[in-house]
């Protein structure tokens, strides 16, 4: 996970993402899934270019 990014739960998940005041990009991602091994760069460049604007937050599914 990057430095700003977040770790979205089922617990966490109504106040950190529906609760929130941004927008909001949940990257849902696996650690068996290649796919999402591979976009996981590209999701933390988001969360650093896009800092003010978004809020980015990642689920272990």
């Amino acid at each position: 996970m990057g430095r700003k990014t977040f770790e979205a739960t089922t617990d966490n998940f109504a106040t950190e993402v529906l609760g929130a005041d941004t927008p909001v990009l949940v990257d849902f991602w696996a650690e068996w899934c290649g796919p999402c091994k591979m976009i996981a760069p590209i999701v933390d460049q988001l969360a650093d270019d896009y800092e003010r604007r978004l809020k980015v937050g990642k689920l272990d599914a």
